[in-house]
């Protein structure tokens, strides 16, 4: 497997700092959180677009993905939310990464009208995502937090390009174990992102390994099945600035990773 970190614990940093923090401490590639407060996001033109790309040829860091905050399963109209979703595809697109992030955030939406929508929306946008190289993937997250949820609107889509982030903390926090979380997402599975916490109230980004998120687990889940993609340590000090800062954390934490999977049965 490949590791990756999420700019998210580095907010705002320029892209040759992330690229060199990743190389210091041999991360493969980053996910790189697509808002107007970062240095890019899909407001950004071809010149800046073409400078990123270049930040990074070479580097031997890849651009995993691209983290953006469409709602798919949101109330009202269809056209922000395919707009917003063109967007970060074609940003993917020209900055060479394979995936985009998009949210459920279904909030308190009947279960089968809020399915409905991000289905409706992924499908929409599939052909573009599939022209363009670029998967959609929906996060385990708020109202679709559980794998079972998002399958549900996953399967109806049933398009190659259309799958699924595995948020290890929201399914934890939906009562799901990895090893009930891994084959239900496995059909759709695009990457895993990583991370821990002190306790289902006390969410502050600890250390890997630190907390009680079942990572372990997961790891031989993704492992004794064959799988073999990316794990992405998403690290939010964006949200805790009082959480300690990540590139002190970034190099303990790949070798953490690293032995989890050293750790790991193999697959078949």
């Amino acid at each position: 497997m490949k590791l990756a970190f999420s700019t998210l614990g580095v907010p705002g940093l320029p892209l040759p700092e992330v690229v060199r923090l990743a190389r210091a401490h041999g991360w493969d590639g980053v996910e790189l959180r697509a808002h107007p407060e970062e240095p890019v996001h899909p407001g950004c033109g071809p010149k800046e677009r073409a400078a990123a790309v270049a930040e990074f040829a070479g580097s031997g860091v890849e651009i995993l993905a691209v983290a953006g905050y469409a709602r798919v399963a949101a109330p009202g109209d269809d056209a922000p939310v395919l707009q917003e979703l063109t967007g970060l595809i074609d940003l993917a697109a020209d900055l060479g990464a394979r995936y985009v992030r998009a949210f459920p955030g279904g909030g308190d939406r009947p279960a089968e009208e809020a399915d409905a929508t991000a289905a409706r929306r992924l499908g929409t946008v599939a052909p573009l995502a599939a022209d363009r190289g670029v998967h959609v993937l929906l996060e385990t997250h708020d109202s679709h937090r559980r794998a079972a949820d998002a399958a549900r609107v996953l399967g109806p889509v049933g398009h190659a390009n259309i799958g699924a982030l595995w948020d290890v903390l929201h399914t934890w926090l939906g009562g799901e174990t990895p090893t009930e979380s891994f084959p239900v997402l496995a059909p759709h599975l695009g990457y895993v992102q990583v991370k821990d916490v002190a306790s289902a109230e006390a969410l502050d980004p600890l250390p890997l390994g630190a907390g009680v998120l079942p990572l372990g687990e997961c790891v031989r889940a993704l492992t004794g099945s064959g799988w073999d993609g990316w794990l992405c340590w998403e690290y939010e000090k964006r949200w805790y600035p009082q959480a300690a800062d990540f590139g002190q954390l970034a190099g303990p934490g790949a070798e953490y990773l690293r032995g989890l999977l050293a750790a790991a049965p193999p697959g078949p």
